[in-house]
């Protein structure tokens, strides 16, 4: 990941320079910045790319993906492979497992709205710092629980902890990057997600529970991590004289704020594609291992379809967002994407086994994508800007979880009907959320660039 950024920084640097020297695009001043100034951005596009020839933003990202792999995803994916040992000790009933298991996404949605409100009034930096700070204590509080009540108390309250911490992340990624690498920035952010949750599946069990002495010890370590990164934050993270304060500069009220967001309409039509398009995959994904055993695959190969769905949904998160950065248009990306959902959700009861597989990739390598890329349309919806960027994407996020929890319940009752009928009715909140999508307004660069030259003319 790294060396991946690491990469992505020299060319953009080097393209700058380029840009510079060939006087791309008309004449190239003096800024008020003290660098380059490329005439068809805005103030804000000037002071970032300006700013591009320093390595901080790109601190900035890594410690983002560090934060939202270590103190995010690890947490709450150890618990999935650790309920063995835990039920174990703790004698938990398979109810009870699945009750803890939900309780901290149910902590999300009652929080994250108000979690982007948090941000947009102190900042970046202060929420995500206390929210890693509070959620590793929180987190580590866990390995002192002694049974269901004391676990699932704990677990609710680390999940409205921790909601805060991807919506920061997100707000960040706007305030240090432009346009032009908005979706770069949002598609790293979604692998960092991706690689967490696979690392924390890998090892937490296998290798650090044996290591430390159970999984009480494996709980200390991930809140001790949290609360590392926290101070990292606070230490690390300034305010720089190029890009805009992480908290609100205005002296509007909460109340008038939250009305100025609750009002545009571009951002409930985003979180209404979220809805549908996120709450048919994530219910595909859990249905889809115990469809293709009903079909009479082996569990290893069952389970294995979905492990390669989830893979090149991570591998495809920073290819494809990269594509919308450079065509400029974010629905060049999002459009195709949800058609082809729509036609995979449909093959998959259809297709033989032997085309399963090719399905099942063609379905998830644009999943952590779609979801990158409809956030960075958000953050460059008309209205919401650095002041309103936290509730608004904490707005997308209620939304996105509302449809995590709706779809896979009525989509798995159909099954009684046919087994089939569960990826028919996933298909069909696809269309609806690709027929919301094309009502969105496009918000890429290219869009932008296209309008002044047709105003200038």
């Amino acid at each position: 990941m790294l060396v991946l950024i690491w990469a992505v920084n020299l060319m953009d640097s080097a393209l700058t320079i380029i840009a510079a020297h060939s006087n791309i695009g008309g004449s190239i001043a003096k800024s008020p910045y003290g660098y380059l100034t490329l005439p068809w951005f805005g103030e804000r596009e000037l002071q970032l790319l300006n700013h591009s020839l320093t390595n901080y933003r790109w601190y900035v990202l890594v410690l983002a993906v560090s934060t939202m792999a270590l103190a995010v995803m690890m947490p709450e994916m150890c618990m999935s492979v650790l309920f063995a040992e835990i039920s174990q000790e703790l004698d938990l009933s398979f109810v009870q497992i699945g009750t803890i298991w939900g309780i901290a996404p149910l902590g999300s949605v009652a929080f994250l709205f108000v979690g982007g409100v948090l941000c947009d009034r102190f900042g970046v930096k202060r929420t995500v710092s206390m929210a890693c700070l509070l959620g590793g204590i929180v987190g580590a509080m866990r390995g002192l629980s002694n049974g269901f009540a004391s676990l699932v108390a704990i677990s609710f309250l680390l999940g409205l902890l921790i909601s805060m911490v991807p919506i920061g992340l997100t707000k960040a990624s706007y305030i240090w990057f432009p346009s032009r690498q908005l979706g770069l920035a949002s598609g790293v952010l979604r692998t960092g997600s991706g690689i967490g949750s696979a690392i924390s599946s890998m090892i937490s069990a296998t290798y650090l529970s044996p290591l430390l002495g159970g999984w009480r010890n494996v709980l200390f370590l991930y809140g001790a991590i949290s609360v590392v990164l926290g101070i990292i934050w606070i230490l690390t993270i300034k305010e720089t004289q190029y890009a805009r304060k992480t908290e609100s500069e205005t002296k509007v009220p909460v109340r008038q704020a939250i009305s100025r967001v609750l009002h545009i309409r571009d951002v409930w039509l985003l979180g209404l594609t979220l809805f549908a398009y996120v709450g048919g995959m994530r219910a595909i994904a859990g249905y889809l291992p115990v469809y293709l055993r009903n079909r009479g695959w082996m569990a290893i190969h069952a389970d294995g379809a979905l492990t390669a769905f989830n893979l090149v949904g991570t591998a495809g998160a920073i290819p494809l967002a990269l594509v919308s950065d450079r065509v400029g248009r974010r629905k060049a990306v999002l459009v195709p994407a949800a058609s082809i959902a729509i036609v995979c959700a449909g093959l998959l009861p259809i297709v033989s086994n032997a085309f399963v597989w090719a399905v099942v990739i063609a379905l998830g390598v644009f999943f952590s994508a779609y979801i990158a890329i409809t956030i960075t349309m958000c953050l460059e919806t008309e209205g919401v800007g650095a002041a309103h960027s936290g509730m608004a994407v904490g707005l997308l996020y209620t939304l996105q979880r509302v449809g995590h929890f709706m779809a896979p319940p009525v989509g798995n009752s159909l099954a009684s009907i046919n087994l089939g009928m569960p990826f028919v009715f996933w298909a069909s909140l696809f269309v609806f959320g690709l027929l919301i999508l094309i009502l969105v307004k496009e918000t890429g660069w290219r869009v932008r660039e296209d309008s002044k030259v047709t105003k200038v003319t």
